[in-house]
């Protein structure tokens, strides 16, 4: 199963993209490119980075569309990364729908027109964008050119390990940040020689799903300025969120973490530390709940919200997820948006991959069906999805770059090789810049 943030692809350099005009047909029109005529077969290639099962599931829901449209005929190829997607697209030879599990390289991708301009399309069939909700509106655009339409997404959330926080003596999961500190130190179990047994919660950047785009939104930390610059060093949020970090830091000790997570499991892996026990409460994706009740079934867990630093945030949380477009070249932009259309907006289809690959359907509609079979542990992140303050990281014409800057910038933070958080902030935010405008050229 998908079912999981996918680590970061290789950043795709500007000039590797095609740059040729974004056109609803591939060509020099702007018009939409009309789905086939019903008696007139036609085969669309579907590229995705699905492999074995979850290839399966996407393959049970393109059947279904073929169901409905007998003259269509779907090549599902798995395996196809964003990198395999742009060469494709480079040799004249894309699929004519591509499928990312990143939204890394959006900015890229529609601002040079690497995949094409849905918004014809959109305003054609009058499709409501609106029962997408506004973040995930947000992360499948850039600067008002909407390149790709959602095909689920992975919301954030709180684990929190049931029997720990029974012997702790703790009745409910934290809603505050402050509370998440303070019940850290409860849940924290030190060996005899103060070395850690159990950690109350791992602070450590870049350690499973501790990243600094999926802390954020606990913070209400804000990544631009009104100009649009980075602006990391004049919000608040950010100040605070390292802040918060650095004390959970240093109550354990840098040097007792590292050996801590050096025995830990892998991200993936069966006795990953929350999953083994060694770690009592977590920030991690809905997915994790398929992991679980496949790998160690018998945990007694619970999941909630992220705590928030202040109030009027809790309930809310970060998302991220696949997106889907038609990749300039493509042979069949009708027939593709066509199926585009139906894997981002159809209830059904949206509650049979989410059933199938337990993430979270991307339009508020299916949200509500009576046909997610999802469990309970995973309503909360239903309710994250569907609260005002979900938020996501916004899409750059240098991908994924920044937010390795402020992950590097983290790790600097927290072994003490910055000592300044403000002016720190500061020049994180002229490397920001800095790269974007290399960027840009």
């Amino acid at each position: 199963m998908r079912a999981r943030l996918r680590p970061a692809l290789i950043l795709v350099a500007a000039g590797v993209l095609a740059t040729a005009a974004c056109t609803a047909g591939g060509g020099g029109s702007t018009e939409p490119a009309a789905a086939p005529d019903s008696s007139k077969p036609v085969t669309v290639t579907v590229w995705s980075n699905f492999a074995d099962r979850e290839l399966g599931v996407l393959k049970s829901t393109l059947d279904a569309y073929h169901g409905k449209h007998v003259n269509v005929t779907i090549d599902n190829q798995g395996s196809q990364d964003d990198d395999k997607i742009t060469q494709a697209i480079r040799g004249g030879n894309p699929p004519d729908v591509a499928i990312s599990f990143t939204t890394d390289n959006i900015g890229q991708f529609c601002s040079q027109g690497s995949w094409q301009d849905l918004q014809p399309y959109i305003d054609r069939d009058k499709v409501n964008l609106d029962d997408i909700p506004q973040a995930v509106r947000d992360y499948t655009q850039f600067n008002g050119k909407r390149c790709s339409l959602p095909m689920l997404a992975d919301v954030y959330g709180l684990y929190y390990n049931k029997d720990l926080f029974a012997a702790a003596g703790i009745s409910s999961p934290p809603k505050s940040t402050d509370e998440m500190l303070e019940d850290a130190k409860k849940l924290t179990v030190k060996n005899p020689d103060g070395s850690i047994k159990v950690a109350g919660f791992l602070p450590q950047w870049a350690f499973y799903a501790y990243k600094p785009q999926i802390v954020a939104p606990s913070f209400g930390a804000q990544w631009l300025d009104k100009d649009g610059k980075s602006g990391l060093g004049k919000d608040q949020g950010w100040q605070d969120l390292f802040g918060w970090q650095k004390k959970l830091v240093d109550f354990y000790g840098q040097d007792n973490l590292q050996k801590f997570t050096a025995g830990l499991g892998q991200e993936y892996s069966a006795d990953m530390g929350f999953q083994a026990g060694k770690v009592a409460m977590a920030i991690d994706g809905e997915f994790r709940t398929a992991f679980i009740a496949d790998q160690v079934p018998t945990l007694n867990y619970g999941t909630a919200p992220a705590p928030t630093s202040r109030p009027e945030l809790y309930g809310g949380g970060y998302t991220t997820g696949t997106i889907i477009g038609i990749p300039k070249g493509a042979k069949n932009p009708g027939a593709a948006w066509d199926l585009i259309k139906y894997l981002a907006t159809d209830t059904d289809a949206l509650v049979t991959l989410a059933n199938g690959l337990h993430n979270v359907p991307s339009t508020k509609s299916s949200l509500s069906s009576p046909n997610l079979k999802l469990g309970d542990q995973f309503k909360p992140f239903l309710d994250i999805f569907a609260n005002k303050n979900l938020a996501s990281n916004p899409a750059s014409t240098i991908g994924d770059q920044y937010l390795k800057f402020v992950s590097d910038f983290g790790t600097s933070w927290e072994n003490g090789q910055v000592t300044d958080l403000p002016g720190g902030l500061a020049k994180l935010d002229k490397q920001i810049d800095d790269a974007k405008a290399l960027g840009g050229k």
